[in-house]
């Protein structure tokens, strides 16, 4: 048995808006993020992640991944994604991993074939969700999820009576601060509670076409690089989504502190915790304010590779490794 090890890595992501109304076919505009997932794989004598033997039952990103190979895997996992923050940690462990195993296997890996593994596994996990963190973490740079006519398609992805039109974006150079609150908010619960919340009241459906006419109209503020337009429209979809319940005090307190600084600032990914997100032209002073407000920030990189292969050196370091 070969015991070469396979390396991949994939982006962290952020929304910028439609979280939660993806879910139900509404559009979404989402960047890839230089924070990586990275994770070698080779065949074992037992299931390993980072040495220590696991129960595959309880990790079941991975369990999904494997289903069909018949050896045990050793996985190694280096992250500088933080954990249940709405940054795509498990979408991109999926992809990652996803590409791993492929090459693990010596089976190609077309992007599609990627990002169908990655949201099979993000499904298997969670039990319901959009492919748009796979899609962002598999592609790269910048993509739009249900956003009628677009010029760069990318694939379609359907479940059930849902369909997703994933297309490529060009990314303009804006300077982004992710402000972490440390709270972990996995993202089930959260889709959870929204579906309850429009199940049992039909102004939730009124919120969901609020999110869809700023989502698209941030597409148009993109694609004319009005950055000052994107920032408003921003901290409206972060009002949108505190009505829907997934936002928190840590996550408002955060946000309202770097309104001052920003041209607009949200709450992105799931909610309930995690992080906000603030488009700004002084990320030093969002930095601060975000750190004396409780938070952790990070600058970010946008227009950044998507999934790939690697050769095995990468020194990231570990963080919370897996989701």
């Amino acid at each position: 048995m070969e015991d070469r090890w396979y390396t991949a890595s994939a982006p962290g992501k952020f929304v910028i808006l439609g979280e939660h109304a993806v879910v139900y076919g509404k559009p979404a505009l989402v960047l890839a993020v230089d924070r990586r997932m990275t994770c070698s794989v080779r065949f074992g004598p037992r299931n390993t992640i980072n040495g220590e033997r696991v129960d595959l039952e309880k990790q079941p990103h991975l369990k999904y991944l494997t289903r069909n190979i018949d050896h045990c895997v050793e996985f190694l996992t280096r992250s500088r994604i933080p954990v249940g923050s709405g940054m795509g940690s498990s979408a991109a462990l999926s992809a990652a991993a996803a590409m791993a195993l492929r090459a693990l296997q010596s089976i190609g890996y077309e992007e599609k074939d990627i990002v169908d593994d990655a949201y099979g596994a993000e499904l298997y996990a969670q039990g319901s969700g959009s492919p748009m963190d796979a899609s962002a973490c598999v592609h790269g740079k910048g993509i739009t999820v249900n956003v009628p006519d677009t010029d760069r398609p990318l694939w379609t992805i359907s479940r059930g009576e849902r369909t997703w039109n994933v297309s490529d974006i060009d990314v303009p150079d804006m300077t982004f601060v992710i402000g972490n609150t440390g709270i972990k908010a996995p993202t089930g619960p959260q889709v959870d509670k929204v579906r309850r919340f429009i199940t049992k009241n039909h102004f939730a459906a009124d919120i969901m076409d609020e999110i869809e006419s700023t989502t698209l109209e941030g597409y148009d503020a993109i694609r004319r690089n009005n950055v000052e337009h994107l920032g408003r429209l921003m901290t409206s979809n972060h009002k949108l989504l505190s009505i829907l319940g997934v936002s928190c005090k840590e996550l408002n307190k955060l946000v309202n502190a770097a309104l001052p600084f920003s041209y607009g600032a949200k709450l992105t990914g799931s909610g309930g915790g995690g992080c906000m997100v603030a488009l700004t032209d002084d990320p030093q002073k969002v930095c601060e304010t975000i750190k004396s407000h409780g938070g952790t920030p990070y600058i970010v990189q946008t227009g950044v590779q998507g999934a790939r292969l690697e050769n095995g050196d990468n020194e990231d370091p570990v963080v919370d490794i897996i989701p």
